[in-house]
């Protein structure tokens, strides 16, 4: 088997079409490896409807607004008939600039196009059982009239 790692010139040329550059000066000046090379991602687009009216949460510090919003998948039963699968996604935006955008212009109902990522975590709840979430953080939002 090769060993890339073995060689520090295919290493830089690796690095660069990643676009990694701390990689490169370690491979040439150190007989340390890096740990990883690998380029991942996690895009999200969603284009459907607001469920619910955007709601302001966390605190001062580390506001958050969230909403929910509704996808849908059409596919053809047994019997040749259109049926509508309906999912739910539950989304937050960070940004300070659309987070007041939301806050200003979308309501339930509203068809919106976002770009983002998917965010997975826990919550504790009253009782002390740990549920996981998974979220989209969006990055860009689109409204669209209604």
């Amino acid at each position: 088997m090769f060993n890339l790692f073995r060689k520090p010139q295919l290493i830089g040329t690796l690095a660069n079409s990643l676009n990694v550059t701390n990689v490169t000066s370690v491979a040439r000046f150190s007989n340390e490896l890096p740990k990883r090379l690998e380029k991942t991602i996690n895009k999200v687009t969603l284009l459907g409807r607001v469920g619910s009216d955007p709601q302001l949460r966390g605190n001062e510090d580390q506001p958050v607004m969230t909403f929910s919003m509704a996808t849908h998948t059409n596919y053809k039963c047994e019997n040749g008939d259109w049926a509508q699968r309906t999912d739910w996604h539950q989304v937050a935006v960070f940004n300070p600039i659309i987070r007041e955008n939301i806050k200003n212009y979308l309501t339930k109902g509203q068809r919106v196009l976002l770009f983002g990522r998917i965010s997975y975590g826990e919550i504790r709840d009253k009782d002390g059982n740990i549920r996981t979430t998974t979220s989209i953080v969006a990055d860009d939002v689109t409204f669209f009239n209604k």
